[in-house]
């Protein structure tokens, strides 16, 4: 079974990890603190999942989640990560990360920034649209009738393809949602962010199948 490592284990990186071993990966994970900061995580997740550096666990995943701020998305080794898929959850919060030019004036997605950063890795977005408590809670088997749906964008099919066969084993059907500079249409403050799964107010969130997340979608802009 796959290995999939993880660059950033916060919230979401946490999260997906916790799908990821439900669904028989092992997880390597890492943050900017160092692994023994991990150790009460890798502890709950249990046996399929250990602690490493950044470097390490770009190493060992087959598939790699940069689920980092994205001020600190040059921290990402892009020696380590060549060749790889990347899911990439981060979305731009100015108050949090700073002004960034290419985004304030909308000549670049954020997504784009990672992939300059990653010549050599096929970067797709995902999972950076939903509450991570509903994204723990949501997952269903595939053909269950409540099963939700979240957009990914990249600029390579096959990459894409690989984040759509990961979504559907860990519980999510996928929208391919274009480019990763139509991941646009999917950031903070955009029809198809977060309140599509419901309010975070309720832990449990709201089911939204491929029709609502291609509504969501086709919203942005109009």
């Amino acid at each position: 079974m796959t290995t999939v490592g993880f660059i950033g284990s916060g919230n979401i990186g946490g999260t997906v990890a916790r799908l990821a071993i439900a669904a028989g990966y092992d997880v390597v994970l890492s943050n900017s603190r160092g692994p023994e900061t991990l150790k009460d995580l890798v502890d709950e997740l249990g046996p399929r999942a250990r602690a490493a550096t950044p470097q390490e666990a770009a190493t060992a995943g087959d598939l790699v989640v940069v689920s980092v701020p994205l001020k600190a998305y040059r921290s990402v080794p892009a020696d380590a990560v060549a060749g790889r898929v990347v899911i990439d959850t981060n979305n731009y919060y100015p108050e949090r990360d700073g002004q960034v030019a290419e985004l304030d004036d909308d000549s670049a997605a954020s997504s784009e920034l990672l992939q300059a950063h990653l010549p050599n890795a096929k970067v797709v977005k995902g999972f950076n649209n939903i509450y991570f408590k509903h994204l723990g809670s949501l997952a269903r088997p595939a053909g269950s009738a409540d099963r939700t749906a979240l957009p990914i964008a990249g600029d390579d099919a096959q990459a894409k393809a690989r984040v759509t066969t990961f979504l559907d084993e860990i519980g999510y059907d996928a929208v391919d949602g274009g480019s990763l500079r139509d991941s646009r249409a999917f950031q903070p403050n955009t029809p198809a962010y977060a309140g599509l799964y419901g309010q975070f107010s309720d832990e449990t969130g709201v089911a939204a199948d491929a029709a609502a997340v291609r509504a969501a979608l086709a919203a942005f802009g109009a």
